[in-house]
């Protein structure tokens, strides 16, 4: 018995519930929300198929429902609002995800955490250092979309599939995110070089770097302008997590997790490589990036640093 629990049942957590169960990850899925009517009708819309997915029982409940959960999913905050600076926006989800911890912790102290909400890395921070729990327990989704962007680009210019590109996105989730070019890789072959390594009369595109990684960043706010929010593709990354979560075989994952020294850097929630099995994300791989990479994420660690400095936490 797999029982998970999704707080907020907005987009993103009412979509990840729905995934969980198409999937068939999660044996018992209790969805909770300041607004019940909202969590009842969207797991009464997701039970209702269930006879086409794995058994899998889905209701809107209350913490206390939330007992014995092996995973709880944070999805409740606030979007940004016209004129809300990114202060003002982080402050707010602060607030709620510390209410949040307050009701949902004494319930489920054993869970394993991952924190959705917006800004990611620095709720995560929050949540780690309101409640105490173990770090490898308290896990932000982080870059792990960022990362499948990012390969979804590369696969596009050489039509190969994303399984087979290797390249990843690390430090904040946000504008100062940067992709460690010096490891990129498909099928072993640098990236840069694999237009070359190919035996084809495929004419592909010039690979530019600046290119790619401006789609992977700006990707979320082409989506919201044409749709009005992102909710697929990050529920699928969380869904992903979880299967990690949940298997005794360990995974690689850019989440995000609390830093100790890595690379100069401590007292931050960012992301790395990090393993991840049932255990949590019990390790990080130190990949060895070069010195404009190191800058890069110290410039990224200074800039939640900045952030969490002007929060009441």
């Amino acid at each position: 018995m797999t029982k998970i629990t999704v707080i907020g049942s907005g987009n993103v957590g009412s979509t990840i519930a729905y995934t969980l169960t198409v999937m068939g990850i999660a044996s018992e899925i209790v969805m909770i929300d300041v607004n019940e009517e909202k969590s009842r009708g969207e797991a009464l819309d997701i039970r209702q198929g269930v006879s086409f997915c794995p058994p899998t029982a889905v209701y809107a409940g209350t913490y206390e429902d939330a007992t014995d959960s092996n995973i709880v999913i944070i999805t409740s905050g606030m979007a940004r609002k016209p004129g809300q600076s990114r202060l003002d926006l982080a402050q707010a989800n602060v607030d709620i995800v510390k209410g949040v911890a307050d009701k949902i912790v004494p319930v489920a102290p054993n869970a394993k955490y991952i924190i959705v909400s917006n800004p990611v890395d620095v709720l995560t921070y929050v949540f780690l250092k309101h409640t105490g729990l173990p770090q490898e327990r308290v896990i932000g989704s982080g870059t792990v979309l960022d990362t499948a962007r990012l390969r979804s680009r590369i696969s596009e210019y050489y039509s190969v599939n994303q399984k087979n590109v290797h390249a990843y996105v690390l430090g904040e989730h946000g504008d100062s995110s940067f992709v460690p070019w010096s490891l990129a890789n498909i099928s072993n072959v640098p990236i840069k070089s694999f237009s070359e390594a190919i035996q084809t009369k495929a004419n592909y595109p010039e690979f530019v770097l600046e290119e790619v990684e401006d789609y992977m960043r700006k990707s979320g706010a082409r989506i919201i302008q044409s749709k009005g929010a992102t909710f697929y593709a990050v529920s699928i990354s969380v869904c992903r997590i979880c299967q990690c979560l949940l298997s005794s075989i360990d995974t690689t994952l850019t989440v995000s997790t609390m830093l100790n020294g890595e690379y100069g850097i401590d007292d931050v929630c960012l992301s790395l490589l990090n393993v991840v099995g049932d255990k949590g994300a019990h390790a990080k791989i130190m990949l060895p990036l070069n010195e404009e990479e190191i800058a890069a994420l110290h410039n990224s660690a200074k800039v939640l640093k900045d952030l969490i400095a002007g929060l009441n936490i």
